[in-house]
């Protein structure tokens, strides 16, 4: 199978327009960021790691089926890390912006879904507003959102329990997963910091049901929210499989449904 296959960039205009007229017609859109990473990680790290996995996906997928990427975002929402050389931020308007200008002129053509895959966790929340607006813009088009990391079962059995709550950047998942896809840009220095030496007021967290707007610079000296002592290639091996393995599962399940519903749909079911 042509390796590029499922690159919409890649495909003549022609090509482009049977991809968009097919049922079901789904574009993933990468978001990652260039933003500090401590200093043993890249500043495109979340980039990386968005463009590494749905690639790996999308490999190991039916070549039938009717999906395709975008090129990535690699410049992303980072404000928080602004206090660190290199990091390089949009602003929350324009990413708006960029969404529904982009996916507007996807559901013109006809696209059924479109997914904003997203690997860094700091423009969550803007890019589910994005979604949102697109939604109500492009009626016809599902717009899904997603985090990386969000609902990968099987990562509480690889990493520990102060890791998973704590390490919110260039801990050990993201040391050792950069270290198995692409050791020759991790440094060799393994920082722990970041981490609160006190502990927040009852029901209050960094991040979780009542986060705060941290900076990383409110916390860390290094750039480091966690503890990168313990990450490994071995490590990062098992946390790359297991995200390939979640994510295809989820693609195929997508694209073998109508998911999600949209009221457009609905009414033409109904009529037929």
């Amino acid at each position: 199978m042509d390796q590029h296959r499922h690159r919409f960039d890649q495909l003549a205009w022609p090509a482009a327009q049977r991809a968009a007229q097919q049922a079901g017609a789904t574009v993933i859109w990468p978001f990652g960021a260039c933003e500090q990473h401590g200093p043993q990680l890249p500043l495109a790290t979340d980039a990386v790691f968005a463009e590494g996995i749905i690639d790996a996906v999308l490999k190991q997928l039916d070549p039938t089926l009717p999906i395709w990427r975008l090129p990535s975002q690699s410049i992303g929402f980072s404000p928080e890390h602004q206090a660190f050389p290199g990091t390089l931020t949009l602003s929350a308007d324009l990413i708006l912006q960029l969404v529904s200008e982009v996916g507007a002129q996807l559901a013109a053509i006809g696209i059924h879904r479109l997914v904003l895959f997203n690997a860094h966790g700091g423009q969550i929340g803007l890019l589910q507003v994005a979604a949102r607006q697109l939604r109500a813009r492009c009626p016809a088009m599902a717009v899904l959102p997603c985090f990386l990391w969000s609902g990968v079962d099987g990562l509480a059995d690889l990493l520990p329990i102060h890791e998973r709550d704590n390490g919110l950047h260039a801990g050990q998942a993201e040391t050792s997963l950069m270290l198995h896809m692409a050791p020759h840009l991790v440094g060799d220095e393994r920082p722990v910091d970041g981490l609160p030496e006190v502990d927040p007021p009852l029901g209050w967290s960094l991040e979780g049901a009542a986060p705060c707007a941290w900076l990383t610079n409110d916390l860390s000296k290094s750039g480091v929210i966690g503890d990168s002592r313990q990450a490994s290639a071995a490590l990062g091996s098992s946390l790359h499989h297991l995200l390939i393995h979640h994510w295809r599962e989820r693609f195929e399940a997508l694209l073998a449904t109508e998911w999600p519903p949209l009221e457009s749909r609905l009414q033409n079911s109904s009529t037929s």
